[in-house]
């Protein structure tokens, strides 16, 4: 595990329990709303696989779970072998994917390797090579979307929205593509020296804006907010 970063306690990254959080390097996008320009990079000293799990199990009475997120973790080979050290310590999992992966988290489901999957939609399938300014085929997203509602685990979706990037319509065009679902996010862009596609450059929603839009979808959804 290539393993860049670590924030050794959590209150928000998995639902109703604290967590430790476990950044992995590398992506396969390069979403130029991206905060975490180190990881895409590989820049920053790797953390020692063994360092991190004896950290775990002396922080048992005190951490619940372990969320693991880049960068894009299903790029990890050795993703499934950490995955099963740390479970075997008693530890729920979150695992963040792009769902560029879809035949590894099926395995990882599968296998009940996952207790909780946050998938993030970057745009609706017909506007991704444009938001993740990638060539990619997005019948593995869509696969992805299909095999995470039907794994009878927790899960939620959620999109990051700019002004630039995603449109109203494109929003309700997501909806179209993944209604029905549990929970759907959307989190508005927060500026900062570490975007990848440059500071100023890109302008979040007035909460306004985001409200209306929350108000229209969240029907099709169990749970929908800004957040």
């Amino acid at each position: 595990m290539n393993i860049l970063g670590i924030e050794k306690s959590s209150f928000i990254d998995y639902p109703n329990k604290i967590s430790t959080v476990i950044f992995t390097g590398g992506c396969n996008f390069s979403c130029p709303y991206c905060h975490n320009s180190h990881l895409l990079n590989f820049s920053g000293k790797i953390i020692d696989e063994e360092e991190v799990l004896n950290f775990l199990k002396k922080r048992k009475k005190f951490i619940d779970a372990v969320c693991i997120t880049g960068g894009e973790p299903t790029l990890q080979k050795d993703l499934k072998v950490f995955i099963k050290k740390v479970k075997e310590e008693g530890f729920l999992v979150k695992l963040d994917t792009n769902g560029t992966s879809h035949m590894i988290l099926k395995k990882l489901i599968d296998e009940g390797l996952l207790d909780y999957i946050a998938m993030d939609i970057k745009a609706p399938l017909h506007k991704y090579n444009v938001v993740t300014q990638q060539t990619l085929d997005t019948k593995e997203i869509k696969e992805s979307i299909d095999e995470i509602k039907s794994s009878g685990i927790d899960y939620e979706f959620r999109t990051t929205v700019c002004q630039e990037l995603l449109k109203p319509q494109d929003i309700l065009a997501i909806v179209e593509e993944i209604k029905g679902s549990k929970k759907y996010y959307l989190q508005n862009f927060r500026d900062g020296e570490n975007v990848l596609g440059g500071i100023k450059q890109y302008t979040p929603y007035s909460p306004q804006q985001l409200e209306e839009i929350i108000e229209s979808i969240k029907p099709y959804f169990q749970e929908c907010k800004v957040r």
